[in-house]
């Protein structure tokens, strides 16, 4: 049922309340407030407007996996514009390609033969994937599962026998369960989830082969549990649970006596313990006011490798399990995290990392736990994203509405006058339950390398800044969290260098939801939009979306049934008949968790009333665009919308 409020109720709406429930401020880490007015735009010669076409041809970064020996190293990235799986020499090679298909494939795993590359593949972006593999050497690919209806993930290769674990689903269900594959495709499913709103997770394979440790979460990543899985049987024994209590194991030792465990509990931030498992023992990392979160343990079970997400910003660290030093990894400051199902080489020495900074596209790096050295082991980016020309970022702080602690990332572009004349750009990130980081973004780029003061807050129920203001968006989508946005923009005009009525906003699935209910809700805040992919209205989506989305959003909203009133606040819809900025709208035509009647939705009504709207549908695209002429389309179709709109005079 679609619920609409009467015209002449709109503008007793239009003023922001109270977050619910209410106003308080949010406790966060400490940190200290922002001066708008210490922000600079460097003086850079070098500086120029990026090719949107040089951002758009940059090569992603999937999957990534080690051929059995060590000596190859598997890679999903799309260098022919598709995402398919190459294969370069570990010592360094020209990549090879082994695979050709228009839909992506990532997830990649080598048999335990050494004979075949495993990975997953869904159809034109529906998130149904099925188990393939190819050859080493390239040829015939081979779909292992064919199975339309049920989706399989997350594949974790077993020490022995050739069996693979990995996480299947219905198309009919909300659950995960986990699974294991022999080398035929067969697949034999060892847990049996009788609640949508919880997934399981394999984890570790434990005690030879006989048994894994797997993950028990909540869809809305506030309970989880660690459990024991004997894989002959399929019988789990729950290891460590608590009531409205993160524990998610990260690894295990080989011999199963140590888990590496995530958990908020006696906090309310993720931190990072060891448990063991006979003693029933637990042994804590350093605390830190910052998320901390596990990885992995070496492949001699006497290190554990960790990181720190401080404030946007991660660390990677070296945890001795005999004497209990921790070591920072030499890596450079950005976005840093293990890649790959197994991110240990062979011979344990080597260890895949993924690293971006602001000026530095993402790249697979190399890192020798025995000498502390790093290479990277591609070259991703274009040859002009280079850091000399590439816009620098800064972590800020600033005050919300409540007093809240808000963080955002801003990329300045270089050589601006601070006049109050210049265009900006806020972009609310996904989720919600996400967070921006600062590493390498695309769009943060192209924006302020055409001159666009960038700003990307971390509003009330992102991760990151711990429980309490994970849930201070709790049936208030749209609420608090909106006006913690706003704030963002209002903290850019104070800098001086930004004309208040020349800001645009701009964001994808929970963005573009953002966006929608900022053009809707506060009419006048902002000049110009684009979304991608957002929600204009949860009742629609609630009937339309995939069931495990509907679990999640049951999280966040409750029912339509349950929580009427909550889903007319929350709906972009209630207010989007107040928009005044032109809105673009962008739309994968297969995506299942915004469908694309969303889109649909808010171009017809927008259309109706006269606002300048252009909507815009790819075919064979889900959620988040593969293809790269998709992807070079979308982005070169976003920045034209904004120079036209908030550089009227270079623009016309």
């Amino acid at each position: 049922m679609r619920r609409l409020l009467a015209a002449t109720a709109l503008p007793l709406l239009m003023a922001l309340p109270a977050a619910h429930p209410a106003i308080a401020q949010i406790a966060t880490p400490h940190r200290p407030v922002t001066d708008p007015a210490s922000l600079q735009s460097p003086v850079n010669p070098k500086a120029r407007a990026v090719p949107v076409a040089d951002i758009g041809a940059s090569r992603t970064l999937g999957s990534v996996a080690w051929s059995i020996d060590g000596k190859q190293i598997f890679v999903a990235t799309n260098l022919t514009g598709r995402t398919n799986i190459w294969r370069t020499d570990t010592a360094g090679s020209w990549p090879v390609q082994l695979t050709q298909s228009d839909d992506a494939q990532t997830g990649l795993t080598a048999s335990a033969d050494g004979h075949y590359v495993y990975f997953q593949q869904d159809v034109g972006g529906n998130e149904y994937s099925d188990i393939y593999r190819v050859s080493v050497d390239g040829g015939a690919v081979e779909n292992l599962t064919n199975t339309p209806d049920r989706r399989e993930s997350g594949m974790l290769p077993g020490p022995v026998g050739g069996l693979v674990a990995l996480s299947t689903k219905l198309k009919s269900q909300g659950q995960t369960n986990v699974a294991v594959m022999d080398a035929t495709g067969a697949v034999r499913v060892l847990t049996q989830e009788a609640d949508p709103q919880y997934g399981w997770t394999p984890i570790a394979w434990i005690d030879g082969g006989k048994a894994l440790i797997a993950n028990r979460d909540r869809i809305d990543s506030k309970v989880g549990e660690v459990w024991r899985i004997d894989v002959a049987s399929g019988a789990a024994t729950k290891l460590i649970a608590k009531a409205d209590t993160v524990y998610d194991a990260a690894d295990a030792t080989a011999d199963g006596k140590w888990i590496a465990v995530n958990t908020d509990v006696g906090t309310g931030q993720i931190h990072a313990g060891l448990y063991d498992v006979a003693a029933k023992r637990w042994t804590w990392l350093k605390p830190t006011p910052w998320e901390q979160t596990a990885s992995l343990f070496t492949r001699d079970g006497k290190t554990l490798i960790f990181g720190t997400n401080a404030d946007t910003r991660s660390m990677l660290y070296a945890y001795d399990l005999a004497t209990g030093a921790e070591t920072a990894l030499p890596i450079p400051p950005g976005v840093n995290y293990p890649v790959g199902r197994e991110p240990r080489s062979p011979d344990g020495r080597t260890l895949m990392v993924n690293h971006s900074g602001a000026d530095s596209p993402a790249n697979l790096y190399l890192y020798d736990l025995a000498t502390g050295g790093s290479r990277p082991a591609t070259q991703l980016a274009i040859a002009s994203l280079q850091p000399d020309v590439l816009p620098k970022s800064t972590v800020v702080t600033y005050k919300s509405f409540d007093g809240t602690l808000v963080s955002a990332i801003v990329t300045m572009p270089a050589n601006l006058k601070r006049d109050g004349g210049n265009p900006a750009i806020v972009l609310p990130h996904g989720g919600p339950t996400g967070q921006a980081q600062d590493g390498y973004s695309r769009y943060a780029t192209a924006f302020a390398s055409r001159g666009y003061v960038v700003i990307q807050p971390n509003f009330r129920g992102s991760t990151g800044y711990g429980k309490a203001f994970q849930d201070g968006n709790y049936k208030d989508l749209g609420g608090g969290d909106l006006k913690d946005t706003i704030a963002a923009k209002d903290f850019l005009v104070k800098t001086g260098y930004v004309d208040a009525k020349r800001v645009g906003i701009f964001g994808g699935s929970y963005g573009g939801f953002m966006t929608l209910m900022a053009i809707g809700r506060a009419p006048d805040e902002f000049a110009a939009a684009v979304q991608w992919f957002g929600i204009i209205n949860w009742r629609t989506m609630y009937r339309d979306q995939d069931e495990e989305l509907k679990a999640y959003q049951r999280g966040l909203l409750g029912t339509p049934e349950s929580d009427p009133k909550v889903y007319d606040a929350a709906s972009p819809l209630t207010y989007i008949r107040a928009a005044k900025a032109p809105l673009l709208t962008i739309q994968g035509e297969n995506d299942i968790r915004v469908p694309r009647g969303q889109a649909q939705e808010v171009h017809d009504i927008l259309k109706a009333k006269g606002n300048v709207v252009e909507t815009i549908f790819y075919p064979a695209e889900g959620h988040g665009f593969q293809k790269r002429e998709n992807q070079l389309d979308s982005l070169t179709r976003t920045v034209a919308w904004f120079d036209r709109y908030l550089k009227p005079a270079a623009g016309q």
